[in-house]
C-alpha cells in the first residue's frame, strides 16, 4: 500500500516553465460552467508567493481587477486543471513573498524588470 502512495505523490508535471516570485504570468485554467461544460479562464498577474513542497507545490497570483481592486488566486502546480502557464517578464526581487504589494497601487506597485538573455 505504501508503494502506491509513494507512486501517486511522485507524479509531477514536466511541461511547467521555471517560475520565480515577481514573475508576470498568464495562467490558463479550466473551470466548470454548469454541470457538463468547461471553459478556459485566463488569469494574468504577478506571482507574490511560491511554495515548493513536493506534490503540494503552489503559487499565488495577484492581479488588479476592475476599479483597482486586487484579487489573489492560489493554484496547485500539479493540478490537472492548469492547461498552461506563460511567463511574460521576470522581476528583480529580494524577498521570498511579495505581500507588500497588497498595500500598493499604481506606480509604487511596479517591480523592476530583470533582463534574461
Amino acid at each position: 500500500m505504501s508503494d502506491l502512495l509513494l507512486k501517486a505523490f511522485d507524479q509531477q508535471k514536466e511541461d511547467l516553465p521555471e517560475l520565480h516570485v515577481g514573475d508576470d504570468v498568464t495562467v490558463h485554467v479550466r473551470i466548470n460552467v454548469g454541470e457538463r461544460n468547461e471553459r478556459s479562464q485566463i488569469v494574468r498577474g504577478t506571482i507574490i508567493r511560491l511554495r515548493r513542497d513536493g506534490n503540494n507545490r503552489n503559487f499565488t497570483v495577484r492581479r488588479i481587477a476592475s476599479n483597482g481592486i486586487g484579487v489573489e488566486r492560489t493554484f496547485l502546480l500539479n493540478s490537472p486543471r492548469i492547461e498552461k502557464i506563460d511567463v511574460h517578464r521576470h522581476a528583480v526581487v529580494r524577498q521570498s513573498n511579495l505581500y507588500f504589494l497588497r498595500d500598493r497601487t499604481g506606480k509604487s506597485a511596479r517591480l523592476r524588470e530583470r533582463r534574461v538573455f
